[in-house]
Formats: C-alpha cells, sequence, structure tokens
C-alpha cells in the first residue's frame, strides 16, 4: 500500500528545487549579447520564505549556473546552493551528509531525467504537470500549476499543511482592521 501524500509531507525538513522547469518555466532566454535570462515567479518565491520561515529548510540543485538564478537563490534567502551539477543525486548525498538531513525527511521537486535519481531517493518526489513522462510516472504528487507558475508555491503549502504550519501562516493575512463590506 502507497503512503498517503499528506503523511510523506508531514515528515519533510528538507525540500530540494530543480530551477529550469520547476522554479522557471524551463525556456531559456538569451539577450542579444548572449547573457541567460530567467523569468521566477513570486508565488514560489513567497511560498519558499513561508516554508523556511516553518521550519522547513530549502535546497537547490541545479545543472545550469547563471548570475541571475544565484541572486534570486540569495534574495530568498536558501543557503544551499549547488549549481552547475549534472549528478544531482551526488550533491543530494552531500547535502545530506552536511546537514544532518536525511532521504526520509527530504522532498525533492523536478522536472527531468535527470532528476529522477533524487527524486527516487527521497520520502517525497514531486514534479509539475509539464514534466518529463518519465518523470511524471515515477512521482509521488504532480502540482496543478506548471513549473515557473506557481508549482513550487503549491508543494509549500502542501508540507505546510501536513505538518499543521499553514493555517499560521495565513493567518496575519487575514486578519483585517476594518469592517466587511
Amino acid at each position: 500500500m502507497q503512503m498517503p501524500i499528506e503523511e510523506r509531507a508531514r515528515q519533510i525538513r528538507l525540500l530540494a528545487l530543480d530551477v529550469d522547469g520547476v522554479l522557471t518555466d524551463g525556456r531559456l532566454y538569451y539577450s542579444h549579447d548572449g547573457e541567460r535570462l530567467k523569468v521566477f515567479n513570486t508565488l514560489d518565491g513567497h511560498g519558499i520564505k513561508l516554508l523556511q520561515a516553518s521550519g522547513v529548510e530549502v535546497a537547490v540543485i541545479t545543472g545550469r549556473s547563471s548570475d541571475a538564478m544565484a541572486r534570486r537563490i540569495r534574495d530568498l534567502g536558501i543557503a544551499h546552493l549547488y549549481a552547475g551539477r549534472e549528478d544531482k543525486l551526488t550533491a543530494l548525498n552531500e547535502l545530506w551528509s552536511l546537514s544532518g538531513h536525511t532521504p526520509e525527511t527530504t522532498a525533492y521537486m523536478g522536472d527531468d531525467w535527470p532528476d529522477l535519481p533524487a527524486m527516487l531517493a527521497c520520502r517525497l518526489a514531486a514534479t509539475v504537470p509539464n514534466a518529463a513522462d518519465a518523470v511524471l510516472e515515477k512521482a509521488h504528487w504532480c502540482a496543478r500549476k506548471e513549473g515557473g507558475l506557481g508549482a513550487v508555491r503549491e508543494l509549500c503549502e502542501l508540507i505546510m499543511s501536513a505538518q499543521g504550519t499553514l493555517a499560521q501562516a495565513l493567518a496575519p493575512y487575514l486578519s483585517t482592521h476594518h469592517e466587511s463590506l
């Protein structure tokens, strides 16, 4: 019997994310002088910050390196960045060794074949609906929104909901200082 997704999410203390196709829509933009540009979604960014505030660490493991991506990761306060790492499972093993986290307390969100070894090693393997078919088949959970369009936020909220921290995080945004219309 497969473990319910809420039970998997309840155990998560580390969320590792791919970038292209997960934190971005997977498209690569090049400026006229060859500079790579990436577009990130603020919904994902806010979800990451909320998740971190709830006590879950976040890491990024990506096959590419770029100044724009490194800056976004830094702006989000993500301490663990493994850039230019094609072998994502090796990077994840290094992270586990350094951080004390384990496969049983880790979620990984990826969208393509290079993500599969890392995804399959984790308690919770998550993906996006526009992922490669093999990834969709192996994932425990798939977001409704596509990569770069709020999929990471969905996963952050799933984890927080399972851990009982979502309502507390949302409460300040629901309190009002005016009467209902």
